[in-house]
């Protein structure tokens, strides 16, 4: 069942998506040649627990960790560690939920150590093509529309700008839960699936890999790697279906 929300509690929902919009920033402000996805994991613990808020993603399903840091090849899922330390020019995705109130937040954002100006020309457009993705997919975030267009506007951005949507993993529903109904593919047939209702509350985030759209498990069981080696990003907002229209939950 997709549960619809009153005003009031997209107000809760709003606050939670603020306090996930402030801890990346401040995780995403590190992100420098020489530190490690560790340091990334304490600046978001402690960035969350000056919110007055409990980290969404630790001991989720037994995930260790408040952040996922996924650097370069890693689609999804990266575990912070000691070990991992930036480079120049490395691709990070951060992705963090929290609990406020009992309500939650989710949210990711792709950056680069050492700024995107250190990227090849290819590499700039899969970032620049997964972020556009991800506004697309917003913009037809409005009641009467279906699921399908949002999944399909994702998809159609993506592979005409010659890159490819991850298959295996998708958005989806939030709020008294971090995933709730519906799932949300990034690929498919507009028109199709559910229709889109006021008070519906999605977590849209396209998964976008330079290559292949394959990916594979890594033996630690959480993190996710592209089949060929390929570079891949991730962004995502919580967005509210509002009669108004989309109502990004997680952007000031």
């Amino acid at each position: 069942m997709i549960v619809r929300r009153s005003p009031q509690e997209l107000e809760r929902l709003r606050r939670s998506g603020l306090v996930v919009h402030e801890v990346l920033r401040s995780v995403a402000a590190a992100v420098r040649p020489g530190v490690s996805t560790w340091d990334l994991e304490e600046i978001a613990q402690r960035a969350i627990k000056e919110r007055g808020a409990t980290p969404a993603f630790r001991g989720y399903r037994g995930y260790p960790c408040v952040l996922c840091a996924s650097v370069n090849d890693q689609v999804v899922h990266g575990i912070p560690t000691r070990k991992r330390i930036l480079a120049a020019g490395d691709v990070v995705s951060l992705d963090c939920g929290v609990v406020l109130d009992g309500y939650y937040g989710d949210a990711a954002m792709t950056t680069v150590a050492g700024g995107e100006e250190l990227l090849s020309p290819s590499l700039r457009r899969l970032l620049d093509a997964t972020r556009e993705s991800l506004a697309a997919a917003i913009e037809v975030a409005r009641p009467g529309n279906y699921l399908g267009d949002i999944s399909h506007a994702v998809q159609r951005h993506v592979e005409a700008s010659g890159f490819s949507v991850v298959r295996e993993f998708v958005g989806h529903g939030i709020g008294t839960h971090l995933h709730e109904e519906p799932q949300i593919p990034n690929f498919g047939a507009p028109g199709s699936g559910p229709k889109l209702r006021e008070g519906m509350v999605l977590a849209i985030e396209p998964m976008v890999n330079q290559g292949s759209a394959e990916v594979r498990m890594m033996p630690d069981g959480w993190t996710a790697v592209t089949a060929d080696g390929g570079y891949s990003a991730h962004f995502e907002h919580t967005v509210a279906i509002t009669k108004d229209g989309p109502w990004i939950l997680t952007q000031p």
